[in-house]
């Protein structure tokens, strides 16, 4: 029963009628994990909290630093070198007192995973690298919980539910893990201070709408934004049934894809004339690729999925976008997807300029 003080606390959100007090009660009785108490976690933690997500575990490692009071919201400059979990339990303690809180200070790793998932009804992935995002979605899957993922890449966003009601993983989107210098983290690339605030409001959101059954849980479909241009977009991608057939973590989770070929711009123009049948391909926003590119067709990100049928898997294909992280990303995809001499243009189309 909620008490006559959280009554008031939440009566914002019980007089929506898709939540009303019978889901506030879901809200109280839910267990969330939080994996990662940082850009991502920060958001994500409070607005659980305030929501009234009645149990929440952290997960993190790492300690408080100077460098991450830029994104991290929730800690101060008297934070720093204190441990992240811990201090984060400590500052959602205090936005609300109604609710129970465990911290584990210690990163997730194939001894603790199952172990530390294993009492709760969703866990939620703010991690920064490929090793705990493969790690989070096995682990997932054989204990059948569904798994809240999200992002951040400079200005863009993503954000995805896998394994939710049987639904496709991680896995169904990326098979194999990308190199680890295929998507460094943000001390190596940078994020503007805003986006994991906005990526990780969206976690948030679709964590209460999992325990509270209202709306469409963004199963199946990957979503993104660009706080540049402010857009959004989805695909959606399908259960590859194979994906579902993990029955213990690997020993290590560092088997790794092909890498694409990292190629700078001046190499690329004595390509181009060299070869007369290279797949030059601009994957930024259409509008981008109006205002200037440096040839080929444009293939927005969002598009490829659906798109890739367009393309020769046995041709040279180079991608680009605007600084060169992005499209390394999805050459990783196409060589997932059986494409064999892939290239990802250095520094993106700044490289041109």
């Amino acid at each position: 029963m909620l008490s006559p003080a959280e009554q008031e606390r939440y009566s914002r959100q019980i007089m929506l009628p898709q939540i009303g007090e019978d889901g506030q009660q879901k809200l109280k009785a839910a267990k969330v994990l939080m994996v990662g108490a940082g850009g991502l976690g920060c958001p994500v933690l409070q607005y659980l909290a305030a929501a009234g997500v009645g149990h929440i575990g952290i997960v993190d490692g790492d300690v408080v630093s100077l460098s991450n009071l830029q994104r991290q919201i929730l800690y101060t400059e008297a934070d720093i070198d204190k441990p992240k979990a811990e201090t984060a339990a400590e500052k959602i303690r205090l936005l609300n007192p109604h609710i129970d809180i465990v911290s584990y200070n210690t990163e997730l790793n194939n001894e603790n995973a199952i172990e530390i998932i294993q009492p709760y009804d969703i866990v939620v992935d703010g991690s920064d690298n490929f090793a705990t995002r493969y790690l989070l979605n096995d682990a997932c899957v054989i204990t059948n919980k569904p798994l809240v993922f999200g992002s951040i890449d400079k200005f863009e966003g993503q954000v995805s539910v896998f394994n939710y009601n049987n639904g496709p993983t991680y896995r169904c989107l990326f098979p194999d893990m990308p190199p680890a210098e295929m998507m460094p983290n943000c001390s190596e690339i940078g994020v503007i201070a805003t986006l994991p605030a906005i990526v990780g409001s969206i976690q948030a959101n679709e964590v209460l709408k999992i325990i509270t059954a209202a709306g469409n849980v963004l199963s199946g479909t990957l979503l993104m934004f660009n706080a540049l241009s402010m857009q959004f977009h989805q695909f959606h991608f399908s259960l590859n049934e194979k994906n579902r057939d993990i029955y213990q973590l690997q020993q290590s989770q560092k088997k790794v894809c092909a890498a694409p070929q990292i190629i700078a711009y001046s190499h690329l123009q004595e390509l181009l004339q060299q070869e007369k049948d290279v797949q030059l391909i601009d994957i930024r926003e259409e509008s981008d690729h109006a205002r200037f590119n440096i040839g080929g067709i444009n293939i927005p990100y969002y598009e490829i999925q659906t798109r890739v049928s367009e393309l020769d898997p046995n041709k040279k294909t180079v991608l680009y976008c605007q600084v060169g992280q992005m499209s390394k990303q999805w050459a990783t995809w196409l060589m997932q997807q059986g494409f064999q001499d892939v290239f990802s243009l250095k520094d993106g189309v700044v490289s041109a300029r």
